[in-house]
């Protein structure tokens, strides 16, 4: 089947012609079989790289051109979020407007309004939906990527509910799920009131099997002997992929692994990189380990990138990661060696895929296997479409034993079926509480019909179901977050105020008893508090670290908000240390200590360091405005003030300074160094004698006085010589060094 066959706007098929698009997919020729450009909903499994997006995007140009309505693209990760929204841009061409949000839970999203295409988290499209957002009526289709992760215990009943109060509200509504593929498809189709397509072809044909003893078995019966070279027997196989001009994903199951791996691998790599690839790694090597103050892990990842390999995990910052996936899809990266995070995150293929680790460890569980469908997203990763014939995904077994569990475990075996995780009492807890703060629900028959559109219902009895709800309720009356007058539910304003904050029921209550009993908390303890929420992510304390955090408990005592849990031993004292360092992390971020000193002395990535600034930032945000609610507004002030020192990671006293744009923290003391500690300050300095000061430069005292309303004469302003300290976007410094 051709693209022309497609019977949809002319417009789009010439577009879709210029972008080089000519054929389609066995999957995709069987989709648009189905009655889908009609408006029929579907749910299109199939395997990585198989045109599942090019479905959805005609069919979304289809609605939008057409008069249809909106599209909202829904994914589960911010990364994923970008890179459709990057994508997506390709039809501007036909007037098509494209906007992508990801954050601020306490935003109705007027922006996203005038936008045909809006790519949206799960997360936030849940945050609208509580905002009652006007412009989700206008809505003609929903894709939703990725949607096996309704399976996902932390993410999956968001995912579950979105699509429940938009499929309820907004008719007709079509929607699109797009898969790999699972073992119930047709369950979910089902629920969805779908048409299925159920496919297991690819563009490049995978093979699946163990490595043992010098050797692959292949699913296909056939066996590959590995040369060996090295004495690390994951060079040997990495180095058999190189030979072949192939690239590699290797997964591991910890960071740890992935750096100490990724060292031992990278000597083998020099002879696969000729020299304009050499100098093209050195200047990513350089954009990576450039920089004051610079974590040892940064330093780390920018030797290895210069040797052609590199490591990925989520304690590398946002910037750090952007630089290592674009480096790898310009095969100028030959390695990567992941945690299993990227298998689930944007789409990074390989000509082999090695899963050094089966069994991961985690403490609440201990060690344990991973499921087939995990082993079967990072196998999918295997074969570049338009690049490799063939794609290959190899476990790694210790013997022969092994070698036949892994094809009987794993390679032979039938991914899991997908279940509904909104069975949790925090995840029902939650939802119902917005449903009935956005009045979506009021009674117990409205309730009712939406968890009927769920997943949920699908799966489970009605007596369960029933029970689940009746506790939720209960629980949410009880403390104070709904009313039940006579079988009609409201929301308390406190309950209202916690849904439209996007937080856990459990933090409203916790912030609300909390901060109604203190008076005057220190800074370390209010930190604490926001670490003790369900909703912030927190750090753990090793073995080796639990002394250090004992003694601090202990010496610290007076400063907690919430008290220590009595025995020592137990989990949740663990866990209580485990909040304690990540205060302890936040404590340094505010008080200025380097990114350097952070890391080294927490034993954290700086990725982790900024996921616990922003999710702390917020819950502060969400902390004032309870204190506002409950009349406790004596702490307004402190909160108002720590937020904003998460935001710029500084000290209290250069809080005036940072709020002129391109002043931070390093700019901000070294203003405050010179004696220049208020906008007054600033306002009255000689233009010259700003530019003189270290970090400042022409350029940004042109900028600070243009921000104060004084005009600049520049004549007297010295010429600006390039400041390679001035921070660029990362897409800049990708066009420079690609």
């Amino acid at each position: 089947m051709r693209i022309t066959d497609i019977k949809v706007n002319k417009r789009i098929i010439a577009h879709l012609k210029k972008l080089g698009f000519d054929n389609l997919f066995p999957p995709q020729a069987e989709a648009f079989k189905t009655g889908v450009l009609e408006g029929k909903n579907l749910v299109l499994a199939v395997p990585t790289s198989s045109g599942k997006t090019l479905v959805a995007e005609i069919c979304m140009i289809r609605s939008i051109l057409d008069g249809r309505g909106k599209a909202l693209y829904l994914v589960p990760l911010k990364s994923l979020a970008r890179e459709k929204y990057n994508d997506f841009r390709k039809y501007e061409e036909l007037g098509i407007t494209v906007a992508m949000s990801v954050g601020d839970y306490d935003s109705p999203g007027a922006t996203l309004r005038d936008a045909d295409i809006i790519v949206l988290t799960t997360e936030k499209a849940d945050s609208l939906i509580r905002h009652k957002t006007e412009w989700l009526d206008e809505l003609g289709i929903v894709v939703v990527d990725e949607v096996h992760l309704i399976n996902d215990v932390s993410r999956g009943p968001t995912l579950e509910m979105v699509l429940a109060k938009l499929i309820q509200t907004i008719n007709p509504l079509q929607v699109v799920a797009l898969s790999a593929t699972i073992s119930n498809a047709d369950q979910m189709a089902q629920w969805l009131k779908a048409e299925l397509v159920l496919s297991s072809w690819r563009p490049v044909p995978l093979t699946e099997g163990v490595y043992s003893e010098g050797k692959i078995t292949f699913n296909d019966g056939s066996n590959k002997q590995i040369p060996r070279l090295y004495r690390e027997e994951l060079a040997n196989i990495v180095c058999d992929t190189l030979e072949e001009e192939g690239q590699v994903l290797l997964f591991v199951s910890n960071r740890r692994s992935t750096v100490s791996l990724t060292k031992r691998l990278a000597p083998s790599l020099r002879k696969y990189i000729d020299d304009t690839e050499m100098k093209k790694l050195k200047k990513l090597a350089k954009m990576v380990g450039s920089g004051p103050s610079l974590p040892e892990a940064s330093v780390t990842l920018a030797r290895v990138i210069a040797s052609g390999i590199a490591f990925h995990h989520a304690g590398l910052d946002n910037r750090e990661r952007t630089l290592v996936e674009e480096g790898f899809k310009e095969n100028l990266l030959k390695v990567i060696v992941a945690t299993p995070t990227l298998a689930a995150g944007v789409n990074l293929p390989a000509r082999r895929v090695i899963i050094r680790d089966y069994r991961r460890f985690e403490a609440s569980r201990g060690s344990y296997p991973i499921p087939v469908l995990e082993y079967k997203q990072m196998a999918g990763r295997a074969g570049r479409p338009k690049y490799d014939e063939y794609g290959e995904a190899v476990l790694i077994a210790r013997n022969e034993s092994e070698r036949e569990d892994l094809f009987f475990n794993y390679i032979e075996a039938e991914p899991e079926d997908i279940e509904s995780k909104l069975a949790s009492p925090r995840a029902i807890r939650f939802h119902l509480l917005a449903s009935i703060a956005s009045e979506m629900t009021q009674d117990q028959e409205e309730i009712n019909q939406l968890v009927d559109s769920t997943f949920f219902s699908y799966q489970f009895e009605r007596y369960e179901i029933d029970y689940h709800i009746s506790s939720a309720l209960e629980y949410l009356e009880s403390n104070g977050l709904i009313l039940d007058d006579s079988n009609r539910f409201t929301a308390t304003p406190i309950g209202r105020r916690a849904s439209q904050l996007y937080i856990d029921p459990e933090t409203a209550i916790l912030f609300r008893d909390t901060l109604s009993t203190s008076k005057v908390p220190t800074i370390f303890g209010l930190l604490h508090l926001i670490c003790h929420s369900p909703d912030q992510p927190t750090s753990y304390v090793t073995r080796t670290e639990s002394d250090e955090y004992i003694d601090f408990v202990y010496n610290h005592v007076d400063d907690f908000l919430i008290p220590p849990p009595m025995e020592n031993e137990s989990y949740d004292y663990m866990r209580f240390l485990g909040e304690t360092k990540t205060a302890r992390i936040l404590n340094d971020w505010i008080d200025e200590v380097t990114q350097k000193e952070i890391t080294e002395r927490h034993r954290v990535g700086m990725g982790d360091v900024h996921r616990f600034t922003q999710s702390a930032n917020w819950l502060v945000y969400a902390a004032s405005e309870i204190a506002r609610i409950i009349d406790a507004s004596h702490h307004i002030p402190t909160l108002h003030k720590l937020r904003a020192r998460f935001k710029h990671g500084v000290r209290e006293d250069i809080l005036e300074l940072v709020s002129l744009r391109g002043i931070g923290r390093t700019r901000g003391r070294m203003l405050h160094n010179y004696n220049l500690r208020t906008l007054s300050d600033l306002h009255a300095v000689n233009p010259v004698e700003l530019a003189q000061i270290p970090t400042i430069g022409t350029a940004i005292a042109k900028s600070i006085k243009k921000q104060l309303g004084v005009a600049v004469d520049m004549d007297v302003m010295p010429s600006e010589d390039t400041n390679l300290d001035e921070v660029e976007s990362i897409q800049t410094l990708l066009d420079d060094f690609l």
